[in-house]
């Protein structure tokens, strides 16, 4: 295990206050360290080797608690959670947020490595993070890719996962359901994944990488009235030195324009036929999410263990942790109660 620390960037927005009073949902306790506007921040981002890579991560909590891995989504980073894990810690739960490939302080050890953002590469990054930090089983939570992945874990490695909780439901897909056209106006919502087949794409997301992922945000949560110091501390996630390319090989394996590599092959052709997922599940809607997302109806029965659905009110956008916190963790503590 090698690990290091550095300061977390500005935190917690007015906006997700205001919207938590909206909802009638209190805000997270302030962590132990704040930044120069005096808002909350994570006290201590670790790294450890797992895998391809050497992650950043946060952990907080009792080290002999219940743990919960919480896993972001793009273009957003480990700042989803600011407000719902020092309700988990409080809870009782060892808390795990960790940087994604491309995200924060996460790098690929092997500079030659390819920078894969395949379903099963993230999926295959948790498993060895868990293994590093020897973590037999956890609650997985998150929303985005970092929902998806937690879906291929606990439907591949079911044996791992105490309980799921998964904003927008079952986000297990193929390369073959890929290639099967959507009516225009769910098209109209993919066009980045378009922009981004095209060389022009991935030269734009390369020069303009930071304000794209800002408009994502506004239309991913068009109800969601952030302000810039929330935006920035996130966006500096995104500088880091593999972000385009994972992000443009992600949205390209799911156009087929990427083959994906040959050690997941087995794993994508698992993943292929759309396993159900046993093990106790919590969904997750906003009312507002703009980003595309499946209706609840279509995938309940993917999940055949222990279920429940919540629809959460108040125009509650795609970055469902951030806008309701205590509804997301609340949801995480009920989900081990079911």
């Amino acid at each position: 295990m090698n690990q290091t620390t550095q300061p977390a960037r500005r935190l917690f927005a007015t906006a997700a206050l205001a919207l938590a009073a909206s909802l009638a949902i209190a805000p997270g306790a302030a962590h132990a360290q704040t930044g120069a506007a005096g808002l909350a921040t994570f006290k201590t981002i670790k790294q450890i080797k797992a895998g391809d890579l050497d992650v950043g991560y946060v952990d907080e909590g009792p080290a002999t608690g219940p743990v919960v891995i919480l896993l972001h989504g793009w273009p957003y980073d480990i700042n989803s959670f600011i407000d719902v894990a020092p309700i988990l810690v409080k809870a009782g739960y060892r808390v795990i947020i960790p940087h994604l490939r491309g995200f924060g302080t996460t790098r690929f050890l092997n500079p030659k490595a390819v920078r894969n953002g395949e379903p099963a590469a993230l999926g295959v990054d948790l498993i060895a993070l868990m293994d590093a930090l020897k973590i037999d089983k956890a609650t997985l939570a998150g929303y985005d890719w970092g929902g998806r992945t937690a879906d291929v874990v606990a439907a591949l490695w079911p044996q791992r996962v105490t309980g799921l909780v998964a904003v927008s439901g079952y986000l297990i897909g193929s390369q073959e359901a890929g290639k099967q056209p959507l009516p225009p106006a769910a098209e109209l919502q993919w066009w980045y994944q378009f922009y981004f087949a095209t060389e022009r794409g991935r030269l734009g997301y390369e020069k303009n990488h930071h304000d794209f992922a800002k408009l994502i945000w506004k239309t991913a949560s068009p109800q969601w009235r952030f302000d810039d110091a929330t935006y920035e501390r996130s966006a500096a996630s995104l500088e880091n030195p593999d972000h385009v390319a994972v992000t443009i090989y992600n949205y390209r394996w799911r156009m087929g324009l990427e083959k994906g590599e040959a050690k997941y092959a087995d794993l994508e052709a698992k993943l292929a036929k759309l396993p159900n997922i046993t093990v106790p599940t919590i969904t997750m809607e906003g009312d507002a999410n703009g980003a595309p997302h499946p209706d609840p109806a279509a995938y309940a029965a993917k999940f055949t263990g222990k279920y429940k659905h919540i629809q959460v009110p108040g125009g509650v956008g795609h970055n469902l942790p951030q806008e309701a916190p205590k509804v997301f963790a609340d949801a995480i503590i009920a989900v081990g109660k079911l």
